[in-house]
């Protein structure tokens, strides 16, 4: 008897010893693998990568062209179907009228019924605008763009979060005034918007929240 209670407490003590121990650094990857071989894109350079989950599989984007701020970098997006990455493809491009803007940082998000993709456009931070695109087949389509409400950015390069009350709070900033954070919220993924004053003075500059 006693040796069976010895047993069972050294496994609750080893449970309770790995429990306090979580996975690090390396620990934590459970697949490293490009996305994308040099040879099958036409850009040289990219940044600020996001994914989201679908019923499909996987989905990525990142913004990419020349050099960043160059006009030819716009939103590149692939998709993770049948065990491996498809062929790059660019579902925005930063094209208005007859001129063509730089594309900046894409941020993935899956409602339940469409995938969003937020990014933003223009020629420098300071003078970006908000766009969405959504799709309804996991990424395998894309709606034309649809320029936020004036001073909206969205998510600006990290992942918003579903509140309980449905609301999508967007952690978002500015650069034109200085840098500074504030949040955007949307009740209707997109539709309408509302937003929060700054988040900091000018004396502390921030920017891109999580």
């Amino acid at each position: 008897m006693n040796k069976i209670i010895l047993f069972v407490c050294i496994l609750i003590s080893c449970g309770t010893l790995t429990a306090q121990q979580p996975f690090r650094g390396e620990q934590c990857i459970t697949v490293k693998e490009f996305i994308y071989q040099p040879e099958d894109v036409a850009f040289p350079s990219c940044h600020a990568s996001t994914i989201a989950e679908t019923d499909g599989g996987l989905i990525a984007a990142w913004f990419g062209g020349t050099a960043e701020k160059n006009p030819d970098v716009g939103i590149w997006t692939s998709r993770f179907t049948g065990g491996k990455w498809a062929i790059p493809e660019e579902p925005a491009n930063g094209i208005r009228g007859d001129k063509r803007y730089p594309c900046w940082h894409p941020v993935l998000f899956n409602s339940g019924d469409e995938l969003l993709l937020f990014f933003k456009v223009g020629s420098s931070p300071s003078e970006w605008w908000g766009e969405l695109i959504v799709s309804c087949d996991n990424g395998i389509s894309w709606s034309a763009p649809r320029k936020l409400p004036e001073g909206f950015m969205g998510p600006v390069k990290n992942k918003p979060v579903l509140l309980d009350n449905g609301v999508l709070l967007c952690p978002s900033s500015s650069e034109h005034d200085g840098w500074r954070v504030h949040m955007e919220m949307t009740p209707d993924f997109g539709m309408t918007w509302t937003m929060t004053e700054p988040l900091n003075d000018k004396s502390i500059s921030a920017n891109q929240p999580s």
